[in-house]
């Protein structure tokens, strides 16, 4: 068994029943989808694509078979569950986002030390970035990033979470693989019953 079918199996035990049939409908990106992804960012996780081949996405998706809004991952800020991101969102991501921390951040950066943490190139654009998550409120609070391009000390592939209010940026596992299993022994936190949020 793979990580992502580890993963999966895990996470359909986690949920709540309500959850797992509006998890239903949802359906793998097509061999397309993938290779359009693998194309953009040549060095996105084999795993990725794999969790994208059996869900592509969860945030207001809309499957021929109804729409999917279902969180199913989260990170080290645990009360801000996540939503996975289907092919498209990805690719559209790539394109609106594309300043840089420095650039959003002008002025700042230097009177705000928790701001970046360690092995975050501030001078890259957010588009270099994967975003493969948003939180439970459309992004506004929080997205995960896998960084292809890490300052020193950082490493290639390394999971970024930004949190916004106060804003900071840190990495969170050293790639998508480790984040996913660090997903499966915190048993799943992230998930809660109906009416908890």
């Amino acid at each position: 068994m793979s990580l992502v079918d580890n993963y999966l199996a895990g996470l359909r035990k986690a949920l709540p029943a309500e959850q797992l049939d509006e998890l239903q409908p949802a359906h793998g990106a097509s061999a397309a989808d993938i290779q359009r992804l693998a194309e953009r960012y040549p060095l996105c996780p084999d795993s990725l694509l794999e969790l994208l081949g059996h869900i592509d996405g969860t945030h207001y998706r809309d499957y021929p078979a109804g729409k999917v809004l279902v969180l199913v991952l989260g990170s080290d800020v645990f009360e801000y569950p996540y939503y996975l991101s289907s092919v498209d969102q990805i690719l559209e991501e790539s394109v609106d986002y594309t300043r840089s921390i420095a650039q959003i951040y002008a002025g700042y950066l230097d009177t705000e030390p928790d701001l970046v943490g360690p092995g975050i190139d501030v001078s890259l654009g957010m588009h270099e970035r994967l975003c493969f998550s948003h939180c439970m409120n459309n992004g506004g609070t929080s997205r995960l990033y896998i960084d292809f391009n890490p300052a020193a000390g950082g490493k290639v592939g390394q999971v970024v979470r930004y949190l916004h209010d106060p804003d900071s940026y840190k990495v969170i596992a050293p790639s998508f693989d480790q984040y996913l299993q660090q997903l499966i022994d915190d048993d799943y936190a992230f998930v809660f019953e109906d009416g908890d949020y």
